[in-house]
């Protein structure tokens, strides 16, 4: 898809692109010195059939071994560490005719390596959780991640929460029916609570299985999406 002529985009191809519910726009300026700002990827959203949950835009690597350094976008224009569907969409982008199946990819949150399994099936090795307070972060020194009290409290809201990062912060909170949760009111007020310095992806957990999980997921920056790649390894 090619945005109008009377701007920087135009002649540019723009992927349109949907990984297991999130929308993804994918952006490729490798071997250009063109740096898209956060206005900019706001505008991009804006344009008729380009609304996305990430913006993936793509520059040459860093490392040699690397195909790409990526930076991700939220519809808001805020920047995002690490998405795991959006990587997705990038790899299919990427190794669409080629014969390779592995690709690494670069992110704020670290090197990604991805594999593709099928011709519309990719992985992504997300890298190691990071769970010490500093690391995800909190706004306040903890010794157990794993089970944190929300203070102050959030009406309507669990009591206490998970707490990991997968290269972008997430809170988790296991409850017994995630259906019932008002995702449009606690997801912004969890996401702006300041506990969160740089602001949080809460997912409401409801397991079921030992191998199913229920997940609803508010993204800072994105509000409610479909799916979360991340916040499903947060969650795991």
């Amino acid at each position: 898809m090619n945005a109008s002529s009377d701007n920087w985009l135009a002649g540019r191809r723009i992927a349109k692109m949907n990984g297991a519910g999130n929308e993804i726009v994918v952006l490729d300026l490798r071997g250009e010195h063109r740096r898209v700002s956060g206005d900019e990827a706001r505008a991009i959203g804006a344009a008729p059939g380009l609304k996305f949950d990430q913006l993936m835009v793509l520059y040459d690597a860093v490392r040699p071994e690397s195909a790409a350094s990526m930076k991700i976008f939220n519809i808001d224009g805020s920047l995002s560490g690490a998405c795991g569907n959006g990587t997705r969409c990038v790899a299919w982008e990427m190794l669409r005719g080629a014969d390779a199946r592995d690709l690494r990819l670069e992110s704020d949150g670290g090197v990604l390596e991805v594999r593709r399994e099928g011709d519309w099936s990719f992985t992504v090795d997300m890298g190691v959780p990071r769970l010490a307070w500093r690391d995800i972060p909190l706004a306040g020194e903890g010794a157990d991640t794993t089970r944190v009290a929300l203070t102050p409290p959030v009406i309507g809201a669990p009591a206490t929460f998970s707490a990991v990062s997968m290269g972008n912060p997430h809170a988790i909170f296991f409850v017994e029916n995630a259906g019932a949760v008002n995702l449009a009111d606690l997801g912004p007020r969890i996401e702006h609570h300041p506990m969160f310095p740089e602001r949080v992806n809460a997912s409401f957990a409801q397991v079921r299985r030992r191998d199913s999980i229920l997940l609803r997921v508010w993204e800072r920056g994105a509000g409610a999406t479909l799916a979360c790649g991340t916040a499903a390894c947060a969650t795991a």
